[in-house]
């Protein structure tokens, strides 16, 4: 079982940054692949990014370039660097855990364990 808390959101101005951070509770974040997801109101939640949990990233191409994925296993935290924002990107984004080690995951579905969510806010 893993718990996740999020957090680093907030409201920002287009064209700044945010770090969002994902703290994971148990002692086997190393192994678990994680991914990032956003869900803006009245959309479906979507792809942002993920990172596999020996190596190697994966992004959304609405993203690509600007965000930037990254893990600390000794802190059992994963980021999502946010740069260049821009006011499409307001959303509440989700940190999500996948066992058993299969890689880059880039569907809700091949998640098992989420957390509650961080909202962020872009201003124009």
């Amino acid at each position: 079982q893993v718990q996740l808390v999020e957090s680093g959101g907030g409201l920002v101005q287009a064209g700044g940054s945010l770090r969002l951070s994902c703290a994971a509770s148990g002692r086997t974040f190393s192994g678990y692949d994680m991914g990032w997801f956003r869900q803006a109101p009245g959309k479906e939640r979507e792809f942002v990014a993920a990172i596999a949990w020996i190596s190697g990233t994966g992004y959304a191409d609405s993203v690509k370039g600007r965000f930037t994925i990254s893990r600390d296993n000794a802190k059992n935290t994963v980021y999502l660097q946010m740069n260049s924002l821009k006011p499409e990107d307001t959303a509440v984004y989700y940190c999500a855990a996948g066992s058993k080690r299969i890689g880059i995951r880039l569907t809700s579905d091949r998640y098992d364990y989420w957390g509650q969510g961080t909202q962020v806010t872009v201003s124009s």
